[in-house]
């Protein structure tokens, strides 16, 4: 079992950044990839990024690209989500997620889901 909290959401204004949290709970977390998603009013939830749990092989969405950076630490049992540049568009609930295997980019394969946390980006 795999249990994930996330936070660090807010409201900042377009051009700014925010860091989002997730701490997870439960063995061998090295063993699961985690990401992160997000869903916007009247949206379906969408992929952001994901990492593997070792090696460092990343994911991210084309929209995010060059803008956020995913990393975790396995010591600590974090992953964090390093947003810069924001837009409006990246106004949404962000969810980390955790998944036995690799990193994918399809939200029905990952198992364990955090909370969400609110990202509000004003224009």
């Amino acid at each position: 079992q795999v249990q994930l909290v996330d936070s660090g959401g807010g409201l900042v204004q377009a051009g700014g950044s925010l860091r989002l949290s997730c701490a997870a709970s439960g063995r061998a977390i090295a063993s699961y990839a985690m990401g992160w998603f997000r869903q916007a009013p009247g949206k379906e939830r969408e992929f952001v990024a994901a990492m593997n749990g070792s090696a460092g092989r990343t994911l991210y969405a084309d929209s995010v690209k060059g803008r956020f950076t995913i990393t975790r630490d396995n010591a600590k049992k974090t992953m964090n989500l390093q947003m810069n540049s924001l837009k409006p568009e990246d106004t949404a609930l962000y969810y980390c997620a955790a998944r036995f295997g690799s990193a994918v980019q399809a939200c029905d394969d990952y198992i364990y889901w955090g909370q969400g946390t609110q990202v509000t980006v004003s224009s």
